[in-house]
């Protein structure tokens, strides 16, 4: 019995031997990794669509590294902490490393499906005239509502300059804009004030009073009664970017954000406590811009600048000395920045209290050198620096005061809805399609068969803007429609893609004609 108590005893002890001894241990810092193991081999996804990847270290008992997610072709995927969001159609790699060691992911990207939606957005126009609207001989407005059945969440307050209501109401039937609402649902108001802009550029004129009867009128013809009480995003150009720092001494308590377009008249009055909390952005040209007979737009942008940042506001200013009073690429700045802030600013739940800026995001520039800085880690004197809402901003706002413009890096989203329906010796061809976000839409390509086979328009541009004033152009545009001849009586594949302002294509929509 004895004999056999030592001989089990020793048994267990070199079968505990060995597995100490076959298990390799990198020093105190626990198991070595010899690979990595992905949750996926491969991926397929459709534009638009995301999926989670976790990777882990081989073996399992080792200590699981940070690992380092990078994409070949971000225009295609692109990967933070192993989500892979797909952008546009094609083919790329997703690379998963540590120390050394790396696995690879290829991704494929397929068009999206074709969405089953229509939009019957609402465009609502108001007059106001007569002895109380005397700051205006008429008063007209344009509402652009998207269709959308939960309370809105905002509304774009965009005011002309001086003598600008000659183009009349235009950006309500703006693509680009309407694309931002639709995203952010959020109505757009846009002003066209006949007469001296002396009479409505301070909103004490009684401009200020009608914007809220507007309001307040537009919500119950739409059924959407929060629209008067909701944040605003101001727009401002020249007298109207006067008018803009007007509501901002005025409202500061309604305001989510303001962008003053060369604004001018440099009002000397000083701001509440209130207005340090809202995000400004102001553009000038320098002395390109309006300085003569008493528009002073350099001092109308360099003072509200001083003055606000002295009260720590989160304000910037943009200098684009190689344009003038009315040529700037403003809204390529103004709609990312108006994201940023709405994404840190807007109320939660429905509510109607804005939240301040995270001041951990918030990064500073110098308007001199173009140096970006993070506002926690900067220990110089912050006042005469730009303040921005996140990083992104503060990029956005380099490229412009260096460039002019925002360039869009990203397609836009495919038709849908595409049809083909045969009309006597032709192929008529339907879809559907919205803006990309950042630069709207330059044209539209059709293709038989993999083949170019026209563009809409033939010539020239869908829709764009005049930079003058931000105006859109054309304000009603072509039907989403084009017609192939000859084609009625064979098989064909038929497609559509989107072409933006930066000349970036979609994915192509596509259908399948059989005769």
């Amino acid at each position: 019995m004895k004999t056999k108590v030592i001989t089990s005893l020793v048994l267990i002890l070199l079968l505990s031997a060995t597995a100490v001894i076959g298990c390799k241990k990198s020093g105190s810092k626990g198991f070595e990794i010899t690979g990595i193991k992905l949750s996926a081999a491969s991926l397929n996804l459709k534009a638009g669509e995301s999926q989670q990847v976790k990777a882990a270290a081989i073996p399992a008992a080792a200590n699981q590294p940070n690992f380092k997610w990078e994409s070949a072709n971000n225009s295609i995927a692109t990967v933070s902490n192993g989500l892979v969001k797909a952008i546009s159609v094609g083919e790329t790699v997703i690379t998963v490393s540590t120390g050394g060691i790396v696995k690879t992911l290829p991704v494929k990207v397929e068009p999206a499906p074709a969405i089953g939606y229509t939009y019957t957005d609402t465009v609502l126009r108001i007059t106001l005239r007569g002895a109380n609207y005397a700051f205006a001989n008429p008063a007209e407005y344009g509402i652009y509502i998207p269709t959308r059945t939960e309370p809105l969440n905002g509304v774009l307050i965009m005011q002309h300059g001086c003598g600008m209501e000659q183009f009349g109401i235009t950006k309500p039937y703006d693509l680009q804009y309407r694309a931002f609402a639709r995203k952010w649902n959020v109505a757009i108001i846009e002003t066209a004030l006949y007469g001296n802009c002396g009479g409505w550029r301070n909103p004490e004129s009684g401009t200020g009073d009608a914007l809220i009867k507007v309001l307040n009128d537009a919500g119950v013809a739409s059924a959407h009664p929060e629209l008067n009480t909701v944040p605003w995003l101001l727009w401002g150009h020249s007298g109207g970017g006067y008018w803009v720092l007007g509501m901002v001494r005025s409202y500061p308590h309604r305001i989510m954000a303001a962008v003053c377009y060369s604004p001018a008249f440099d009002p000397q009055w000083n701001y509440p406590s209130a207005a340090a909390k809202v995000p400004l952005l102001t553009r000038h040209a320098g002395i390109n811009d309006g300085n003569a007979d008493g528009v002073l737009c350099q001092a109308t942008s360099v003072n509200a600048f001083r003055k606000l940042r002295d009260m720590d506001a989160p304000v910037s200013i943009a200098l684009t000395e190689s344009q003038n009073h009315n040529f700037s690429y403003i809204r390529y700045i103004a709609i990312p920045f108006y994201e940023a802030v709405m994404k840190q600013r807007m109320p939660q739940d429905g509510g109607t209290v804005m939240n301040d800026l995270d001041r951990t995001q918030t990064w500073l520039g110098d308007t001199l050198t173009h140096q970006l800085y993070k506002e926690s880690t900067y220990t110089g004197d912050k006042k005469p620096l730009c303040l921005f809402p996140d990083e992104a901003t503060a990029k956005n706002w380099k490229e412009y005061v260096t460039t002019g413009t925002v360039a869009d890096k990203t397609p836009p989203p495919a038709p849908f809805n595409l049809a083909v329906t045969k009309a006597g010796t032709a192929l008529e061809i339907t879809w559907a399609a919205d803006a990309d976000i950042e630069s709207g839409i330059l044209r539209f390509e059709i293709f038989k068969d993999d083949v170019l086979a026209g563009t809409v328009p033939e010539s020239g541009a869908y829709q764009q803007f005049d930079t003058n004033g931000d105006n859109t152009k054309p304000v009603e545009v072509a039907a989403m429609k084009f017609r192939i001849s000859g084609a009625e009586n064979a098989n064909a594949t038929i497609s559509v893609r989107t072409i933006n302002h930066f000349n970036l294509a979609s994915g192509k929509a596509k259908i399948t004609y059989t005769k």
